[in-house]
């Protein structure tokens, strides 16, 4: 049972500071050698007590077991550019040592009815504490910009209409996330676009360069 809330969450508070530090880390890391990264910012937060009280009575989750059970009390968001930026961070999060992955949930390309769509990662984080090493469990979620945009909006919604959508909203919404999925492709394609054609410039010059060389 818990007894005292505050001293419940102390590790959960201290997980989400600590990966936000490291995962910005990598972000400046990144910046610093190739002068972009695909992580655009990182957010953290630990549950409210009262969400957890809820979510327990929603799932059936005994508190005795909530430590085991509920896998979002200590939860980060890792906000991107483009959607292949998303996989490159889910890869460079899978080869962390200081974490154990135990499931992911790919909503991207596999979106939920409601439209919603981004990367789920529910992993064991090690927190060092004065009585010892305590493992808890945590949820990083990895999306574009745009995702969050429509997710964050959804999620005002459905607290105003508590989960009962009417059936023009719903669909509308569905619109919006497939409307801000093809914004995302499209810059996608755009970025690749670019590269292309910096890789033909880049090409020319070597080529300019090599002819003025050869005619010294």
């Amino acid at each position: 049972m818990v007894e005292d809330w505050g001293n419940f969450l102390v590790p959960y508070k201290q997980a989400v500071d600590e990966l936000k530090v490291k995962l910005r880390g990598i972000r400046g890391e990144y910046l610093r050698v190739d002068g972009r990264s695909p992580i655009e910012f990182v957010t953290g937060r630990v549950k409210p007590i009262d969400s957890i009280k809820e979510k327990m009575v929603r799932r059936h989750i005994n508190e005795d077991r909530l430590e085991e059970d509920m896998e979002d009390i200590a939860g980060l968001r890792i906000m991107c550019q483009f959607v292949e930026d998303i996989y490159q961070v889910v890869d460079l999060l899978r080869k962390r040592t200081d974490i154990t992955i135990l499931e992911e949930r790919d909503y991207v390309h596999n979106k939920k009815p409601s439209g919603y769509r981004s990367y789920h990662i529910v992993f064991e984080y090690p927190v060092q504490t004065l009585t010892g090493e305590k493992k808890i469990l945590a949820e990083i979620q990895v999306r574009t910009l745009a995702m969050n945009f429509w997710a964050t909006v959804e999620h005002s919604l459905n607290y105003k209409y508590q989960g009962e959508f009417p059936t023009q909203l719903k669909s509308r919404l569905q619109s919006a996330s497939e409307a801000a999925f093809r914004l995302d492709e499209e810059m996608s394609e755009i970025r690749g676009e670019l590269k292309e054609t910096d890789q033909v410039e880049n090409a020319h010059n070597v080529g300019d360069s090599s002819n003025e060389n050869s005619n010294l």
